[in-house]
């Protein structure tokens, strides 16, 4: 189980250098890895703005991106980490990609779909079982979007004293 749990923290700090290149590029900074028998095969970072597009969430890009490298939608056997507790759009995308293992690190207290505003993966209807695991690195995963919504909160604050230079 230790083992484990270092393997576990190992990927969830790539996927926090990922949710930093988000942040860098003023999205939500939410990164998400998908690794194969040990080998990362996927990875991606929140990018709707960016990229407009809704459905540009880092899980989902990370799944885009192991399936067109592997060459298969279906991800059986693999684990996808990603810093942020998956919303019910990316819980969809995960159970249908065939994720073996989902490990999150923040919950996400308004959207997420695992533990936190539902339980997705416990619908009956679902064909495809996901094993999921919360809270590796919690706390750095957690810092890294408290930050990010403080500076953005305060950047707000600074834009909104500056004089509009209209009388």
């Amino acid at each position: 189980m230790a083992e484990q749990s270092r393997v576990d923290e190992y990927w969830m700090n790539r996927a926090l250098e990922l949710a930093a290149q988000a942040a860098a590029k003023g999205e939500v900074p939410v990164g998400a890895v998908v690794v194969l028998e040990g080998r990362e095969i996927g990875a991606g970072f929140n990018a709707p703005i960016s990229g407009c597009d809704p459905t540009a969430h880092a899980e989902i890009r990370a799944l885009r991106d192991a399936a067109a490298r592997v060459g298969n939608y279906r991800l059986s056997g693999a684990t996808l980490y990603v810093t942020l507790e998956p919303c019910t759009m990316c819980v969809g995308a995960i159970v249908h990609g065939r994720i073996s293992r989902l490990v999150y690190g923040a919950a996400e207290p308004k959207a997420g779909a695992i533990e936190s505003a539902r339980r997705t993966l416990e619908e009956p209807h679902l064909n495809w079982d996901v094993t999921a695991v919360g809270g590796v690195l919690s706390d750095q995963c957690s810092r890294v979007i408290s930050e990010f919504f403080s500076r953005r909160r305060a950047e707000i604050r600074r834009l909104r004293k500056q004089p509009s230079g209209k009388e």
